[in-house]
């Protein structure tokens, strides 16, 4: 039954982490985790007092480790260091591959996870989880948690194999300016969001690239925007520069201070939610009109957003500023529709023989 479960879900996600160039460790977390069946919001915490939980080996299904037949929620911690010669790095946490259901946090910042809880439950356990860590959720040369909830359906649960660290990975593209991985978001739907001094100090952080839903908005359909703030120098005034905003599921608007710069899909007219097609697939690539950019000073992307189905927001890199050269590379690698040159079957094989 599983067998075709992985099937199944491999065919329908695009979910799944791009091919990987060659990564390091720098944090081994495989070994003696502390563990905990049942559920609560406060085992997330760093500041939880985990040291009456359970010493359980990590990767291995938790009814290996004492708990035969369980079925269920149970969380799991571990405390580690990370020298701050790592900062600014790239770093992921690597969590293998985790039976059925997970959420993922680092000191108490959710980061993401794949699945779907109860009531609306969806297995993701042949995917295996590679999260990106913001700096800013880490302790430099200090202590650190990362606790991980999981929910076990049937059969075998927990953190069950692969590799399970934090490790760097190298930049799949060159940009010439890195966008922030923290962004502000907010739910709902209102045109005054796009404008460049439109307060958003008490909205949201979510991770970018990473689907909404897995950051707290489980099967949350509907309108959200994305918000962020960069700085371009003036000695670029003479480059032609364009934002890759990954792929974005359904469809979007983006807004360069308070000035659209370019969209996918269709937000408005007769019937427009029912002419939502395969617009998730598609690379955002938009030109910077040089006259909108303020050289030098604070710029401010919006992204409108709308998801009709399933997963939505801006789930997959990558993400930045490029030039017209590194542009015109990026596209090589892509079809007229921004699409991987790479048709559906070939995508399919690739993700069944990538997931080891």
């Amino acid at each position: 039954m599983k067998l075709f479960i992985v099937l199944l879900s491999i065919a329908a996600s695009s979910f799944v982490f791009p091919a990987q160039l060659e990564t390091r460790q720098v944090v081994e977390l495989r070994g003696t985790w502390k563990f905990e069946v049942g559920d609560n919001e406060n085992y997330a915490s760093a500041k939880f007092n985990d040291s009456k939980w359970e010493n359980i080996f990590v990767p291995s299904s938790w009814e290996d480790e004492g708990f035969p037949g369980y079925n269920g929620y149970a969380w799991y911690r571990k405390n580690f260091t990370i020298p701050s010669s790592d900062r600014g790095k790239n770093l992921y946490f690597h969590g293998g591959y985790i039976d059925d259901v997970c959420r993922i946090y680092i000191n108490g910042h959710l980061i993401g996870g794949r699945g779907l809880f109860p009531p609306s439950f969806e297995t993701a356990f042949n995917q295996e989880e590679i999260l990106r860590i913001p700096d800013e959720y880490l302790n430099f040369d200090g202590d650190n948690v990362v606790a991980v909830r999981v929910y076990d359906d049937y059969q075998y649960g927990g953190i069950i194999r692969g590799k399970v660290g934090i490790y760097i990975h190298p930049d799949q593209w060159d940009v010439t300016v890195q966008l922030p991985t923290l962004w502000k978001f907010k739910i709902g739907d209102d045109a005054e969001w796009s404008s460049p001094t439109f307060d958003d100090s008490q909205w949201e952080k979510l991770i970018v690239p990473n689907a909404w839903d897995y950051q707290g908005y489980q099967q949350y359909d509907g309108f959200g925007w994305y918000r962020v703030s960069f700085t371009i120098p003036s000695s670029m005034k003479s480059e032609k520069l364009f934002i890759v905003l990954g792929k974005i599921d359904d469809v979007d608007e983006t807004f360069l201070n308070g000035t659209e710069i370019g969209s996918t899909g269709r937000m408005s007219g007769f019937n427009w939610k029912k002419r939502i097609n395969n617009e998730y697939q598609d690379m955002r690539l938009y030109r910077l009109p040089s006259d909108k950019i303020r050289y030098g000073q604070k710029n401010v992307i919006a992204v409108r957003v709308y998801d009709h189905w399933r997963y939505g927001g801006i789930y997959e890199g990558p993400i930045g500023i490029i030039t017209e050269r590194e542009y015109r590379e990026m596209r090589r690698h892509y079809d007229n529709n921004g699409r991987n040159t790479k048709n559906d079957f070939e995508r399919l094989i690739d993700k069944i023989f990538n997931n080891d």
